[in-house]
């Protein structure tokens, strides 16, 4: 008899593990507390797995030997804890698909910037003619990737949520790009414990593996330094020299390996301008250094790597440039879900900034705005159904804030404030789900509004 996998959730990553699973010879039970999308539904039919939405009634008389669980269900939930406390393993859709797959994984980690940095790691493998695949957390879950044809390299994008409930996912090369506080609730409101979920992204690798962590985020820097990680750590940062490392001097990037053992003493340095990255600002450069040095640990040619971070397009909803009306930019940055990805936003805009702003506030400190909002920002339009915390942040610092309801309202204000020169950006430091479906959706609205003045 055929072992018993339960499956919690029904999205990207649930409906690719009940696919993977049911492949392997799982007898699967896909449960989730909501609706079940089409798109999933049908692949589920299609494929003959057995499925439930609106609760978990059968869940609970299951029996599995196994639970997959998306990442955004908490261990916490009622369902979960009562299947942990049976000691029914529960484990993540990466840990799952892993076990599966014979791909070198490069793992990429971070409050900020992954989707950027793992969307651009990918661009520079397939560039320099690797097989890789991008998944995880953006485009298709890893579970899916994994059935439909393991590559040779899986590029993924992952959350601390996916990490919380790794066994031995291990990922050749792990990224951690910087840690902010963000999604405190799910960590009962701890740094500690959420730091440590971030850090468990190289908690399985050896001495032959490679973590790369970026050493101006002094929370990233003081943790890994303090940690027990087996792999060779390879820092980036904007001041160096490393013998391994990237650094930026002079408007250079330099890339340096020399003590790796994947390449030699003739191979190992990389360097150009930063003012030929087609990511310009100073996230980006971040960005691009933990990309190049995973493209050069897998001996990506260096040639293949400047071009391809010279022609890398930026991603939707990631500070992505709209259109320009009348002299004024609009700038569609949705995925700024959180403060600190706002504040890269802002510190690389150079024109007067008309800001929209709001939606579901994770206990956001506003803080570490204040100086940027007075230095750059003339107006604020607030966009959510609660916007007291914005006006309690930052009424003293611009001379102008308004009140939206709908993401049309809020571009028409915007644009009846703007002048030539300025720029309207679209960066809410709060999660979209009081007025939309999701970031996409959100951002999707505001570029039909633009487009429509």
């Amino acid at each position: 008899m055929a072992d018993r996998m339960l499956i919690l959730g029904g999205k990207e990553s649930g409906t690719g593990a009940a696919l993977l699973a049911a492949a392997k010879g799982y007898d699967v039970l896909l449960s989730d507390a909501g609706t079940i999308l089409s798109q999933y539904k049908e692949k589920l039919t299609a494929a003959g797995i057995d499925h439930e939405e609106q609760g978990h009634v059968r869940a609970m008389d299951y029996a599995p030997e196994l639970i997959v669980k998306s990442p955004g269900i908490s261990d916490t939930t009622p369902v979960v804890a009562g299947f942990l406390a049976a000691g029914i393993p529960v484990i993540s859709e990466i840990e799952f698909a892993a076990q599966y797959s014979k791909a070198t994984i490069i793992g990429i980690t971070g409050s900020n910037g992954k989707t950027t940095t793992t969307a651009l790691t990918g661009h520079l493998l397939q560039r320099g003619g690797l097989d890789a695949v991008v998944a995880g957390n953006i485009g298709k879950s890893f579970a899916q990737v994994v059935l439909e044809r393991d590559p040779a390299y899986a590029v993924l994008e992952i959350s601390s949520f996916q990490l919380d409930n790794i066994r031995t996912f291990r990922p050749h090369i792990a990224v951690l790009l910087n840690i902010t506080p963000d999604h405190l609730d799910r960590y009962e409101h701890s740094m500690d414990r959420y730091a440590a979920a971030k850090l468990r992204i190289g908690e399985n690798q050896t001495a032959s593996d490679y973590f790369l962590y970026c050493a101006d985020d002094p929370e990233t820097n003081t943790r890994v330094n303090a940690s027990a990680l087996a792999a060779q750590r390879i820092p980036f940062a904007l001041q160096g020299p490393f013998e391994q490392g990237a650094w930026v001097e002079d408007d250079q990037l330099h890339v340096n390996l020399a003590s790796t053992n994947s390449l030699n003493n003739q191979q190992n340095y990389f360097s150009m301008s930063i003012y030929e990255l087609a990511l310009q600002g100073k996230h980006n450069v971040y960005n691009s250094m933990a990309a190049s040095i995973a493209a050069r640990v897998l001996e990506v040619r260096k040639d293949a790597i400047r071009e391809s971070l010279m022609d890398f397009r930026a991603l939707e909803h990631r500070l992505e440039s709209v259109v320009k009306v009348h002299g004024v930019d609009f700038i569609n940055d949705s995925k700024a879900t959180n403060v600190n990805s706002t504040w890269y936003a802002l510190e690389s805009m150079d024109k007067p900034v008309i800001w929209i702003a709001g939606g579901v506030d994770k206990g956001n400190d506003y803080s570490q705005l204040t100086e940027l909002v007075r230095k750059k920002v003339k107006a604020v339009i607030c966009l959510g159904t609660d916007n007291r915390k914005l006006h309690d942040a930052f009424s003293r610092n611009v001379d102008l804030m308004v009140n939206t309801q709908s993401m049309v309202e809020a571009v028409r204000m915007a644009y009846h404030l703007s002048n030539p020169g300025d720029v309207v950006l679209l960066s809410p430091a709060c999660a979209s789900f009081d007025l939309f479906r999701n970031y996409e959706d959100r951002g999707w609205q505001f570029k039909m509004a633009v487009k429509a003045l």
